[in-house]
């Protein structure tokens, strides 16, 4: 179990200690899709759903969810964030692609925050159309890319 960071040499749950660790600048992107019908997106694009404009919620749930992640994720150092972006952007006919990108100067990475961005950013989608559109499918949701801390940079390939 001590290879784990996240438990001790009994097993017990633990906040990783990141004291020690020297300040860097970090950076996360991450990506979510949300497939639904025609029908739906053209509604959110024309903002005629009912429960407002869309995007702009889902956007700023994306920006709020970003700076909760420690409240959600029960190991997550909570951070002081620099930056957040979160951009939504109809992907095709039927896709909405969500993107995040969110900066801190800090001890520890900002992927979770990211991936906390689009997944939250997708279910407010889902939670303003479910009355039109019970068929909206959600993601995946991916680490696109991480700059900062000991481990460098990661990028993913398609």
């Amino acid at each position: 179990m001590s290879r784990l960071s996240h438990f001790d040499e009994q097993g017990a749950s633990r906040m990783v200690d990141i004291g020690g660790k020297e300040i860097t600048s970090r950076f996360a992107r991450a990506e979510s899709f949300v497939q639904l019908t025609r029908e739906t997106l053209a509604r959110i694009v024309d903002r005629t759903v009912e429960k407002g404009d869309v995007f702009e919620v889902a956007r700023l749930a994306g920006i709020m969810a970003t700076k909760r992640t420690a409240d959600l994720i029960p190991l997550c150092h909570p951070l002081g964030i620099d930056s957040v972006e979160v951009s939504l952007a109809v992907a095709n006919e039927t896709t909405v692609r969500i993107e995040a990108t969110v900066q801190v100067h800090g001890r520890t990475g900002v992927e979770m925050e990211a991936l906390t961005a689009v997944t939250v950013a997708s279910l407010t989608i889902y939670d303003m159309c479910k009355a039109i559109d019970r068929t909206m499918t959600l993601g995946p949701a991916r680490l696109l890319e991480k700059r900062g801390g000991k481990s460098g940079h990661f990028l993913a390939t398609d």
